[in-house]
């Protein structure tokens, strides 16, 4: 099979914001997974575990979001700053019943954000919140000058504003954010975002409107045409930035979603068929979009997506814990491919969540850490961050799958970075077929090439106390004339790189 690839066309920008993360104070994300305190044990600084942070710093975490999520909307910012000892304590009645101190807050988000070098998304409050309160809070975090928020800062420890990159109004509000109509969240887009100030012109705040479940295609029509449409004023239209979209997969069980390591090759498929309707979702949502916003100046930000599976046995429901598997690998090297084709719409991807929640990167337990499939297809991909989406073809399709569902069995991307430097990504979701790839280059005459690979068992994952099972290997990659050849067995995600 030929991959062919064609340097000379570049069909958009892919933003490192594609290979984003969400934090949320659910289960034991935020702490202990994240934030242990500064009299831990646990080898942290200012709170923040080290062996976590160094790892997330080697895929290049471009951006954070916090603090939900459906936390986001009953939190409020207030009770999270000053001295720790006075800090508000409430039920997480959203995520397990349990206490949250308030002990990681505003000031220990920025903190973390800063250690990992990212850019920085926080999610205000609009189900159970005000308009003043989100204000002010944007006020707190951002205004060098004279105020009673700014004061306020500069009283728990921070001299200087942070910078919020990006904000969301709100979040899920067709469900846990508040429960409301399309029409309705529209108006009180158009009412909080209207305070969401940007105190510094050099540092403008990207806002971002709640967007759909899913295929709810009409929550996407009826808040652009409230907000965008006649008789809308002109100085609505340029006030959203960006506009979310949330999408989860995993093997639907009746009332369950189905073990996250204990599942059938038909789990598997459904899955794999689950995941690779991003691409539909994005083209259905990307042409309501195009309906409004033709120039594309507003980003789809997919800022929940990933596999939801089963909690592991003997945890707490409401934490939503599970493993990861060499499946979830694939559906995130798939999803990832699918948002670099479509990164002329597509300016965010979050995946949920960054640490011992639903898809993670890293999970922890104790003084133990260990990285998940989906952190390595997260390594692999790193290089695509910033590069240019080149267009790519193969010569052929072949259909893998079961009585029910098909799909083709390679999935592909291909970038160029700043330097010249082409990376190719594939996932083979074949489970029984390799196949042998030719990539041929229109332009250029390839100096070198190197390969990485994950590849294991379907039901393969990584366990505390053992050794790791699934990680990045290299792959052999040979030089033809006119491009790179390799082979990308069954059940794996390759990276290939040509200089």
């Amino acid at each position: 099979m030929k991959l062919y690839i064609n340097e000379k066309n570049r069909k958009g920008h892919i933003e490192p914001e594609i290979y984003g993360h969400f934090s949320e104070h659910l289960g034991r994300c935020i702490y202990e997974g994240i934030y242990v305190g500064e009299d831990s044990p646990i080898p942290n600084k200012n709170g923040m575990r080290t062996d976590v942070v160094e790892a997330l710093k080697k895929i290049k975490v471009p951006v954070l979001r916090w603090p939900g999520g459906c936390f986001a909307d009953e939190y409020h910012w207030m009770d999270g700053v000053g001295p720790k000892e006075s800090r508000k304590q409430m039920i997480n009645t959203n995520w397990g019943g349990v206490t949250e101190d308030n002990s990681f807050g505003t000031h220990e988000y920025f903190e973390l954000c800063d250690q990992l070098g990212c850019k920085t998304y926080v999610n205000g409050n609009v189900g159970s919140g005000s308009v003043r309160e989100m204000s002010e809070w944007v006020e707190y975090m951002t205004l060098d000058g004279v105020s009673p928020m700014a004061d306020l800062r500069k009283k728990n420890g921070r001299e200087k504003p942070w910078r919020v990159d990006y904000f969301g109004v709100g979040n899920e509000n067709w469900g846990c954010g508040g429960n409301m109509t399309p029409a309705y969240y529209a108006d009180l887009y158009r009412r909080y975002q209207t305070y969401v100030r940007t105190y510094d012109s050099n540092a403008p705040i990207f806002r971002i409107c709640g967007g759909a479940n899913a295929d709810d295609y009409k929550w996407t029509e009826v808040v652009l045409r409230e907000c965008f449409a006649e008789p809308a004023p002109k100085e609505v239209h340029g006030m959203m930035d960006g506009l979310s979209v949330h999408y989860y997969c995993g093997a639907e069980k009746g009332p369950h979603k189905g073990s996250a390591t204990d599942f059938s090759e038909d789990d598997y498929w459904y899955t794999m068929n689950r995941a690779l309707g991003m691409d539909e979702l994005i083209y259905r949502h990307g042409a309501i979009m195009d309906q409004y916003d033709p120039d594309k100046k507003i980003g789809m930000m997919v800022d929940e997506w990933g596999c939801w599976h089963d909690v592991e046995p003997g945890t707490n429901p409401g934490f939503l814990f599970q493993q990861s598997t060499m499946r979830d690998a694939l559906v995130a090297g798939a999803t990832f491919n699918i948002f670099n084709r479509h990164c002329d719409r597509v300016k965010m991807g979050c995946i949920a969540q960054i640490v011992n929640v639903l898809q993670s990167v890293i999970l922890t337990d104790g003084p133990e850490m260990i990285l998940t499939p989906t952190y390595h297809v997260f390594h692999m991909y790193r290089f695509h961050q910033g590069a240019e989406l080149l267009e790519s073809c193969l010569s052929e399709t072949k259909k893998v799958g079961n009585d029910k569902y098909q799909m083709d069995n390679i999935q592909q991307s291909v970038s160029q970075d700043k330097d010249g430097v082409i990376t190719i990504t594939l996932v083979n979701t074949s489970l029984d077929g390799e196949e042998t790839i030719e990539a041929v280059l229109m332009e250029e005459t390839p100096k070198k090439a190197e390969g990485f690979i994950l590849h294991g068992g379907l039901n393969d994952y990584n366990e505390f106390g053992k050794e790791p099972v699934l990680y990045e290997k290299p792959l052999d990659v040979q030089l033809t004339q006119r491009g790179v050849k390799f082979v990308v067995p069954a059940c794996s995600v390759v990276t290939v790189r040509v200089y």
